[in-house]
């Protein structure tokens, strides 16, 4: 379903046209519901083997950073801020990249260190730490000694929803990044927010429209990865 069928389905939805219920307007109901169903499809996979990822998207979702010698912290690009990291490598002097283990404060005061006095050192980094938008390295990277700085630093991560623009909307051919079959949600969501504020007498049915569609979609994501089947294997019991 394009957005012009989107924005048409609204329309009808919700009774308005295109002076009660303007493009601008519109456009940002709908982009609030395709961001939030991203959301919930990106919560139903966490920790699949398939996560959910916007299929709108060109670019392979991983960020690709300069490491600075002896600087341990690395502010992710607010317009590339991931909604879920998946891990993080760092390339080595040998052009090897190595992977990071994750940690957090509360390991790094588990060990009884401070966490200005955890790996000191400069070197090839072996660990990371996730803080707001920001990225820690242990160690900071070395001045090239044992890691390599130019576009040293990756990181995998999963998005938001790749949302409309005003261009194209007028254009009306782009479709949402999530499979097709589940595409009218946007519209139904959309119209219940409207209804919701000047004709609450829909909301009832329009309420129970997008429960019942996000549910199916929710109940398909999770399914949907069918080369995958579960394997027994034999665990061994100790009697002593």
């Amino acid at each position: 379903m394009t957005i012009a069928d989107i924005n048409i389905l609204a329309r009808f939805l919700s009774e308005t046209d295109t002076t009660s219920l303007t493009a601008a307007n519109l456009l940002i109901l709908v982009n609030a519901s395709y961001e939030r169903i991203t959301g919930k499809l990106i919560a139903e996979t966490a920790g699949g083997r398939w996560p959910y990822g916007d299929a709108n998207y060109t670019a392979f979702p991983t960020y690709t950073m300069n490491l600075v010698n002896s600087q341990a912290e690395y502010q992710i690009d607010s317009l590339t801020m991931p909604l879920t990291i998946m891990g993080a490598e760092v390339l080595n002097n040998s052009g090897i990249w190595q992977p990071l283990s994750p940690i957090n404060l509360d390991d790094i005061r588990g060990k009884g260190i401070a966490q200005v006095e955890y790996f000191k050192t400069d070197g090839l980094p072996l660990e990371y730490e996730k803080r707001e938008n920001i990225i820690v390295l242990y160690p900071a990277p070395d001045n090239g000694v044992s890691v390599t700085l130019s576009g040293g630093l990756k990181i995998f991560f999963l998005r938001t929803a790749d949302v409309y623009t005003s261009a194209q909307v007028t254009t009306g051919t782009k479709e949402p990044g999530f499979p097709s079959p589940y595409h009218e949600i946007l519209a139904y969501e959309a119209a219940l927010t409207y209804c919701s504020i000047y004709k609450p007498e829909r909301v009832p049915f329009l309420t129970a429209q997008v429960n019942k569609k996000e549910k199916e979609l929710l109940s398909f994501i999770s399914r949907r990865g069918q080369d995958d089947r579960p394997v027994m294997s034999m665990r061994s019991t100790n009697f002593r």
